[in-house]
């Protein structure tokens, strides 16, 4: 079975990193680019995937159904060593003070299980998500993380999360009223981007999760983010933005690349490349195996690299295929911009470790308890 990135967001809910960024009172954002809406690209030929032939479905606890459950359609090679790619400017991440690990680790000083916590999950970089539709807000709120990050030399990433259609309208869903409300919304969210280093992990789930629309509407959604790339990258151009290539078992890498190449992902214009396993379990070398088969599919500038979500993938994806907070999980590498490997730019925590799927708490919420079982 097909499935997306697991729960980060209760429905209309911001959690994780972004938590605690509420509403500036509501005021008018200020200027922002002005990019139009682009047509839609030539539809490009998509390679069947034998494995890929299930349609998600949508689970009572969880955003989606799990990745895992999936059978690979085409099983990786492990990944060598090779020559890495140039690190960004800076090859700091950085820690936004405010998330909901951080306010448990202030509250429960006394906790036997606080130290593990905070050393090992709190103390370490994770990803911003914007997981609401508040255009009046967007700027601002977004600029609160990027300044911060300028300020202490470091690099944020932050997740984009309101296309239309969000989770095909599982557990997830919400994010913009349409298309052109969306493309506003981006318009908006670039304008908060600053002009130092950044990553910008570009709506998960947004191109891997496409085969539940119909041709037209996959066309429609990959014309805005193939936009939404143009805009963010004109707004700052140290901007990096990295695109939806699933994971390394969800659909082979020549059907992910040619619904890529649709989105924008090969054109420098609007891409650094792409991202891999955010909110999942499988090991790393799995996934740099898989996102160089995608980069190869995909073509384009030999710049274009990958990121990958580190934050549970310790112990690899549990054999039974469970999605949903499933035992045994540990956390991966430390999130970083030096990975040492060829075309990978970065490992990433993009879920925030001990936010909770929907079983071991509510969905996207943090569950001290799940934390302490991946950190320990």
């Amino acid at each position: 079975m097909v499935a997306a990135a697991s729960v980060v967001v209760a429905v209309g809910t911001v959690t994780g990193m972004l938590s605690a960024l509420g509403d500036d009172g509501g005021g008018a954002d200020e200027a922002r680019p002005e990019v139009t809406r682009s047509p839609r690209l030539q539809s490009l030929p998509v390679v069947p995937s034998p494995s890929a032939s299930a349609s998600p479905s949508p689970s009572a606890s969880k955003a989606s159904p799990s990745p895992s459950q999936k059978k690979k359609s085409e099983k990786p090679e492990k990944a060598g060593k090779e020559k890495p790619r140039a690190a960004a400017a800076s090859t700091r991440l950085y820690r936004h003070p405010e998330s909901q690990v951080l306010d448990w680790v202030r509250t429960h000083p006394g906790d036997p299980r606080q130290d593990v916590i905070r050393s090992r999950i709190a103390d370490h970089p994770a990803a911003v998500w914007f997981a609401d539709y508040t255009p009046a807000t967007i700027t601002s709120r977004v600029r609160a993380v990027t300044s911060g990050g300028a300020e202490a030399g470091r690099v944020p990433v932050v997740v984009p999360y309101a296309i239309p259609d969000r989770d095909c309208g599982g557990h997830s869903q919400g994010g913009a009223p349409d298309l052109d409300a969306y493309d506003d919304w981006i318009d908006r969210f670039a304008a908060g981007l600053g002009s130092g280093d950044v990553i910008v992990v570009l709506e998960p789930d947004s191109v891997a999760q496409a085969e539940c629309m119909s041709a037209g509407e996959r066309g429609d959604r990959f014309a805005s983010l193939a936009r939404a790339g143009r805009v963010l990258k004109d707004a700052n151009p140290n901007a990096r933005v990295y695109f939806d290539a699933g994971h390394s078992g969800w659909h082979a890498p020549a059907k992910q690349a040619s619904w890529l190449k649709q989105a924008g992902a090969a054109s420098a214009a609007s891409s650094d490349g792409i991202f891999s396993n955010v909110s999942n379990f499988h090991a790393t070398a799995d996934e740099v195996a898989y996102d160089r088969a995608v980069l190869d599919a995909l073509g384009g500038p030999a710049s274009l690299g990958a990121v990958i979500d580190t934050s549970r993938n310790g112990n690899g994806a549990p054999s039974d295929g469970e999605w949903c907070d499933p035992d045994g999980r540990k956390l991966g590498r430390a999130p970083t911009l030096s990975t040492g490997m060829g075309r990978v730019d970065a490992y990433l925590w993009v879920k925030l470790p001990g936010e909770s799927d929907g079983c071991k708490g509510k969905p996207g919420t943090f569950t001290p308890s799940y934390a302490y079982d991946l950190a320990r």
